[in-house]
């Protein structure tokens, strides 16, 4: 057997004033309910004064009756914080795109952000959702929800169908919108209906994001998706673009913490190659328990080489039979773990897996995908590449068999990534249940 061993040779701005407001409902493309620090415009004056015995309801002036808001509950409330009422250790405020807003993973997803789970308790946030014609009204019931919350931490939500619009200087996009396959459909159709939408997104973005804004996307077939949106967002560093593969991570240390009969938090080291498909590749060979190797811990290899991988690929396909839906609440979490993966240092020793773009990577992949592969974070929302891991022939046929799958993928959409006409020879379908 050949072995391939790879080894290396801030200031708290102070909140002066909050804001919230909800863009006009003659306005269908786009609505805003803000609660973000206060910037006077010539269109409004706003005060409010707070005396020791009495409350005064907030005054407004409004100059221009055409700019005139429709305000939408708390969301209207606008007032000035009393110097002793400033939660001084909040920081400045971040902007978070979520598409697919309306959906059921986002709706799990939008209230672990908005109360702090994800970034932190002293980081306000405003989330700026993104969905369709038909979805606006679900929108505006995602943002009652969150309204009735009262989540300290929310200072914006604004609403919209037009990604131009909705990514307006985000800092963040979570892009979790995307069309299920549907029956009859070969999966070329679907890589080139959503891969139409990433695109676009990807457009939107490279047009009016923040220049470092990280992204990650959900919708499925997400590496192909994340490859052609970042290939339409030029402006845009590659390395800022995720596939989410870390359920399939969260899947596969639970199956091997099951088989050695151990606590979830005893797994690490666990990575996810390739393609979010059922050709990925879950990696027994570098993982460890307990701090040993997995195949000290697990006698059982057999089990190792196949039941574990089938389980680990197959896993969305079983909940969907059991619950008769597809995974969005775990879905949900694999995100916060993703995102918080980034914000946040990477334990000594560990890694965490991500689907990001191979250009450079140290293990001989094929360039120019997206690539679930060995991350580390210093917490700076960046990462590097994990170098000391171990890669024998059993894991690297494995490796080249998703690669292949992911090449296959980028000649399908090359119309959409800009490297000519499209070829599609997919090896064979390989999409995961929840994709359907």
């Amino acid at each position: 057997m050949a072995v391939t061993h790879f080894n290396p040779t801030s200031s708290k701005p102070r909140l002066h004033s909050s804001q919230l407001s909800f863009l006009s409902r003659t306005l269908p493309r786009h609505r805003h309910c803000s609660f973000a620090p206060l910037h006077r415009t010539q269109h409004a004056r706003i005060s409010c004064s707070v005396a020791p015995n009495e409350v005064q309801v907030p005054a407004v002036k409004t100059l221009d009756p055409k700019s005139k808001a429709e305000c939408y509950g708390v969301f209207c409330l606008t007032y000035d914080l009393r110097a002793e009422e400033e939660t001084r250790s909040w920081k400045k405020l971040i902007n978070i795109a979520v598409s697919g807003a309306a959906g059921m993973i986002a709706n799990h997803l939008l209230f672990k952000i908005a109360s702090g789970e994800v970034f932190g308790p002293d980081q306000p946030v405003a989330l700026k959702l993104l969905g369709s014609e038909r979805s606006i009204q679900a929108l505006e019931g995602v943002a009652m929800e969150l309204e009735d919350s009262l989540f300290p931490l929310l200072r914006e939500v604004s609403i919209g169908i037009d990604p131009y619009e909705v990514f307006q200087d985000a800092e963040w996009a979570l892009l979790i919108g995307a069309k299920p396959r549907g029956p009859g459909m070969e999966r070329a159709d679907l890589l080139d209906i959503n891969g139409q939408i990433y695109a676009a997104q990807g457009r939107a973005l490279n047009a009016v994001a923040s220049r470092n804004v990280k992204v990650i996307v959900v919708g499925n077939p997400c590496n192909t998706n994340a490859l052609i949106c970042l290939k339409n967002a030029p402006n845009i560093p590659a390395k800022n673009f995720h596939a989410l593969t870390r359920l399939d991570e969260n899947r596969a240390k639970c199956q091997l913490a099951l088989k050695a009969g151990v606590f979830y938090d005893k797994v690490s080291n666990v990575t996810i190659w390739g393609n979010h498909s059922t050709t990925q590749v879950p990696d027994f060979l570098n993982a460890k328990i307990d701090g040993l190797p997995v195949k000290e811990v697990v006698k059982d290899h057999r089990w190792l080489e196949e039941e574990f991988t089938e389980k680990v690929q197959k896993r969305g396909g079983a909940l969907i039979k059991k619950w008769g839906r597809s995974s969005a609440a775990s879905t949900s979490v694999s995100i916060v773990d993703a995102i918080r993966s980034l914000v946040t240092l990477t334990p000594e020793g560990d890694w965490f897996s991500s689907g990001v773009y191979s250009n450079g990577n140290p293990y001989g992949i094929a360039e120019g995908i997206v690539f679930s592969m060995p991350c580390r974070s210093k917490g700076d929302g960046d990462y590097e590449l994990v170098k000391d891991v171990i890669i024998d022939d059993y894991l690297w046929q494995r490796i080249k068999k998703t690669e292949a799958e992911l090449l296959a993928e980028k000649r399908c959409v090359a119309h959409l990534t800009g490297e000519g006409i499209a070829v599609c020879d997919l090896p064979g379908d390989t999409m995961l249940p929840g994709e359907m």
